[in-house]
């Protein structure tokens, strides 16, 4: 609901609103960062670009900062691999100063921990998920790591939907508030549907209409226009009886996609589609490949892209608009030849007198390789996350934070 998204945005308490000098913290940021195969260095730190205003605030203020985060998918045991003291190698030279990485941390004592650590030392928990109780949100394994601290910051956003130990079962033992970077994600995200400048419009992509149903359906009670893209379109023409040729198309989602497009319509919310879109021979980089309008599409080819006429029609829609929320490529952006209809849709919200706002995921990732990142009001740095804030979902890690009128917190330790 609305309602909700602004309580979220609005009323969780942050490191600003808590005192944390001389305190031991605990800051759960999401370091879940690419790492080169050859050189096994980070070959992306722009998630842990994003939590330094958090961490640096922290330490500003004399506290003694214990950051945990996970890598991967190491389901439960430890992975060489998966280790994060590439990361912590990183963000010592990002902060300038020691970063400690605390391989264990369950069975030693805490103070010994602490003590284990120089003086203005951060300190970082070796990956969380090599613990099995962490995905499981065991009562004890949250108890042991809101031993290692006397507040908790979550900081994660892009693990905020995730009901873990460590981003929702400790904060139930400590002083639980939000970082910058979640306050931001918040902030951005909740206002955009809660009280947005108008019109609004929304853009949504990707390859299945049953990922973005949940999404697609909220966004009808909130937004003036809707532009869909991305390979789910298929499924929406299909609905309309045009073919498709090869391109994937969920047989169970046509009756969903009519009922959208009618609801729409009842609602009086513009619902464009693609007019032409660019077809492949077969789904390859260097297939035969050619623009044709979405009623001809050829039996056996695939629809890879949206069409140079699409981009007009999207561009001079979104020209209109004050609000544009954004989640999903338009086509196989992964591929160069098939990229233009997602670069369209970013150079238009780039060059937009509008607040705009950008899903994480895919979405995320086609910005920043096309440079566009810092011309965007907000790029979220959550996928799931962000996709369930926008669908209306409470997301457990923000739940669990303190509301403001709270003064403090049960003490279960």
């Amino acid at each position: 609901m609305p309602g909700r998204l602004k309580a979220n945005a609005m009323d969780k308490r942050t490191i600003r609103e808590i005192e944390v000098g001389g305190k031991r913290v605990l800051v759960r940021v999401d370091f879940n960062v690419p790492m080169d195969r050859d050189t096994g260095a980070v070959s992306d730190d722009s998630r842990i670009q994003a939590a330094l205003p958090t961490v640096r605030y922290l330490l500003s203020q004399g506290a003694r900062v214990a950051l945990c985060s996970h890598l991967g998918r190491p389901k439960g045991k430890p992975d060489p691999g998966l280790s994060l003291e590439p990361v912590a190698r990183r963000l010592q030279e990002l902060l300038g100063r020691p970063v400690t990485l605390v391989r264990e941390y369950v069975e030693t004592p805490a103070d010994a921990i602490w003590d284990a650590a120089g003086p203005g030392d951060v300190l970082m928990l070796e990956n969380i998920r090599f613990h099995p109780q962490e995905e499981r949100n065991e009562p004890g394994f949250a108890k042991t790591l809101s031993r290692l601290a006397d507040v908790y910051v979550n900081d994660a956003f892009g693990t905020a939907h995730r009901a873990h130990a460590s981003t929702e079962g400790v904060a139930h033992h400590l002083p639980a508030v939000a970082g910058f970077l979640m306050e931001q994600e918040l902030t951005f995200l909740g206002s955009a549907m809660a009280d947005p400048k108008r019109p609004l419009a929304s853009v949504v992509g990707g390859a299945k209409v049953s990922d973005k149903l949940a999404l697609l359906q909220h966004m009808l009670d909130r937004v003036d226009a809707l532009l869909i893209g991305g390979g789910m379109a298929a499924t929406f023409f299909k609905g309309r009886g045009h073919e498709i040729g090869a391109s994937l198309v969920e047989e169970t989602m046509v009756e969903s996609a009519r009922e959208l497009e009618t609801l729409a319509k009842a609602k009086g919310v513009t619902l464009l589609l693609p007019v032409d879109v660019v077809v492949a021979e077969r789904f390859h980089a260097e297939a035969p490949a050619r623009t044709v309008a979405v009623a001809e599409v050829p039996p056996g080819w695939t629809i890879m892209d949206i069409g140079p006429k699409t981009q007009s029609l999207f561009a001079g829609e979104l020209s209109k608009c004050k609000t544009v929320v954004w989640n999903g490529p338009m086509g196989v952006f992964e591929m160069p030849r098939f990229s233009a209809g997602t670069r369209s849709v970013a150079e238009s919200l780039a060059g937009a007198d509008a607040t705009t706002i950008v899903g994480g995921g895919s979405t995320a990732q086609a910005v920043h390789e096309l440079g566009l990142t810092d011309r965007m009001t907000h790029v979220s740095t959550g996928g799931g996350a962000s996709l369930e804030l926008l669908e209306g979902k409470s997301l457990p890690g923000v739940e669990a934070l303190m509301d403001r009128q709270r003064r403090g917190v049960k003490n279960t330790r």
